[in-house]
């Protein structure tokens, strides 16, 4: 497997995947400011020029919460994924989608200072329910899915400790902060974080 990487890009989320799951890969690591993601091969292999992208032989996996779920699916001896089927992967995959989809959008639109704009017409609705969002689905204690880390940890905890850390989440409540610091204090967390976050 190919790992395309850089630092400072939402690849560290998946290098701390591939950490967690202790799987060889190797790192590839581009130099935005050398071009190296605008290049007609890199293009080819993701049109939008960004990392990471995870090359599994023949299969391209583009966006850090695919690229953690199809890693938890592979290895599922691992144990960072409910089984398929399963009650609990309804919520798995909650926790996946909702920082990309909605929690990303929301607080970017905020920080370009965008306040006129109608919030029933887009995905990410408005500030208040983006927040009641996070309170809801940030667990009391353990992680998102109850005594087992999974792949929804390192996506969603991912978010919220990129949320707390540029400031997005101006005052993280206890609950978040607690989950923040479990995130933080993971081996494969502090091997693929600078040691500015830990």
């Amino acid at each position: 497997m190919k790992h395309y990487y850089n630092p400072m890009s939402r690849a560290v989320t998946t290098h701390w995947m591939l950490l967690e799951l202790g799987v060889d890969h190797e790192q590839i690591t581009l130099d935005y400011l050398k071009g190296e993601t605008a290049t007609p091969e890199y293009r080819a292999i993701n049109p939008m020029g960004k990392v990471p992208v995870l090359v599994d032989g023949e299969v391209v996996v583009t966006e850090a919460a695919a690229i953690c779920s199809y890693l938890a699916d592979k290895f599922p001896e691992k144990g960072l994924a409910p089984e398929p089927g399963s009650a609990a992967r309804g919520e798995y995959y909650r926790y996946l989608f909702v920082p990309g989809t909605t929690l990303e959008p929301m607080f970017t639109i905020r920080s370009l200072g965008v306040d006129d704009y109608p919030a029933q017409s887009v995905g990410f609705g408005d500030m208040e329910r983006c927040l009641a969002t996070i309170d809801a689905m940030t667990p009391e204690a353990d992680w998102a899915l109850g005594d087992s880390f999974t792949a929804a940890d390192v996506v969603f905890g991912g978010f919220l400790d990129f949320a707390v850390q540029f400031g997005w989440l101006e005052a993280p409540s206890a609950k978040v902060s607690a989950y923040v610091r479990r995130i933080k204090d993971r081996p494969a967390y502090r091997e693929s974080h600078d040691p500015s976050w830990h």
